[in-house]
């Protein structure tokens, strides 16, 4: 990975909008509607070039390929950095139900149990907010038949990884990128599925890892930087009802530290970086778990850049845990500096404030300034451009407050 040497590089989380004939495209080979295939690929090829030019144009220094390679049949469907592995690993079966009630293996007597999307407390607390389709609360369209594991996890994807690498690669290329990075689903967050076959959901999610493991290897072994999203590392806690103690939490995710760090095991980790966050859905996030809470469990994962949400308000405050937390010195943070969480455009000067916070504290050469969370669904395609470009901005202004004095 690059680090900001002469200036705060910029990136951000990973999916973008996507442009409506691709979507619609995808809707349709998704339905089996007779979607050429050669035709798609045209289709998706030229999008990811765009993108990756829009990024550029808006003076990000470390674009991605927006996710475009994750079928997305509706701009506002959420789940797709989730959902895509569905198709690239075999013995899962899709349920008949929404919401599968599976009854839960567990590793020991003692370990947490998710009780999963619908029975979050945030959503128990705010009940009223989140059944008005008037309040303004946004959940997306999750997969509507999440799968259960019922046999063998093995990866299947190959062909489809291939294709997205070298749809990205020509994209880099035809715009002159040097660097770009690539997302990836962890095996902590993949195996929160319904689980029938393995005999603890343990030995599930390291199965998953070492699943994962050859997607993983492909977009390292391509020369891209592998981003691996594991949003269940904080965002698990608002799934547990009651809610646990700290202790047992951090016990709880540590487990899912060891199965990434399982699958990621002689990778070279600077070529890695994670992104953490607490969900990106729109609502009142009163039952996220503190940055302090996790923050050192977020840095055993063995890699070297760590991407996690500090531009929304509920989580800017938190930037003065780095008062207290020392970042190795062959690490890169990449804080949100523009949040998905909100319409409003961030200006420029407190992108900067933002990101000068960060870099007095643990060097400028060790910020990329990024976003909270995927942009793409959650904001409107003109408004998510207009942050990227605000974000660029913020980090110019930064710039000359940190090499020019």
């Amino acid at each position: 990975m690059r680090n900001s040497r002469d200036h705060i590089l910029t990136s951000h989380v990973g999916s973008l909008p996507r442009p409506d004939d691709l979507i619609e495209a995808n809707r349709k080979r998704d339905a089996g509607e007779g979607m050429d295939e050669a035709r798609f690929q045209e289709l998706l090829q030229a999008a990811v070039v765009d993108v990756v030019s829009r990024q550029k144009s808006a003076g990000i220094d470390v674009p991605g390929d927006g996710e475009f390679g994750k079928s997305m049949g509706h701009r506002v469907n959420y789940g797709a950095w989730l959902s895509y592995a569905f198709n690239r690993l075999t013995g899962l079966e899709r349920t008949p139900v929404e919401h599968p009630e599976v009854p839960p293996r567990k590793s020991h007597p003692d370990e947490l149990v998710l009780l999963g999307l619908p029975k979050r407390r945030d959503r128990k607390r705010f009940a009223a907010a989140y059944t008005d389709p008037d309040s303004g609360i946004s959940i997306g369209r999750l997969p509507m038949h999440r799968p259960v594991c019922v046999g063998p996890v093995k990866y299947v994807g190959h062909d489809a990884i291939k294709a997205d690498i070298a749809h990205f690669k020509k994209a880099l290329d035809a715009c002159g990128i040097s660097e770009g990075f690539m997302t990836s689903i962890a095996p902590g967050s993949v195996s929160r599925l319904g689980n029938t076959h393995y005999k603890t959901d343990e030995e599930f999610m390291f199965a998953c890892a070492d699943a994962m493991r050859e997607e993983y290897k492909a977009i390292v072994d391509a020369g891209l930087v592998l981003q691996l999203d594991d949003p269940g590392i904080a965002e698990n806690w608002d799934q547990i009802d009651p809610e646990p103690s700290v202790e047992a939490y951090r016990k709880f995710t540590m487990r899912r530290v060891e199965a990434l760090n399982h699958a990621i095991k002689g990778l070279p980790q600077d070529r890695i970086r994670f992104h953490l966050c607490w969900g990106s859905w729109h609502g009142p996030h009163i039952t996220d778990l503190p940055m302090r809470d996790i923050v050192d469990v977020m840095l055993a994962i063995k890699c070297q850049g760590y991407s996690f949400e500090a531009g929304n308000v509920r989580h800017e405050h938190e930037w003065v845990v780095w008062q207290d937390v020392k970042l190795p010195d062959d690490k890169i943070i990449l804080p949100g500096v523009v949040s998905h969480a909100t319409n409003v455009v961030e200006h420029p000067e407190l992108v900067a404030q933002r990101i000068l916070r960060f870099a007095n504290l643990v060097g400028r050469e060790r910020v990329i300034a990024s976003t909270d969370c995927g942009l793409g669904g959650r904001i409107h395609p003109d408004i998510a451009f207009a942050k990227l470009e605000a974000l660029a901005q913020g980090a110019a202004l930064a710039t000359k407050q940190l090499w020019m004095k």
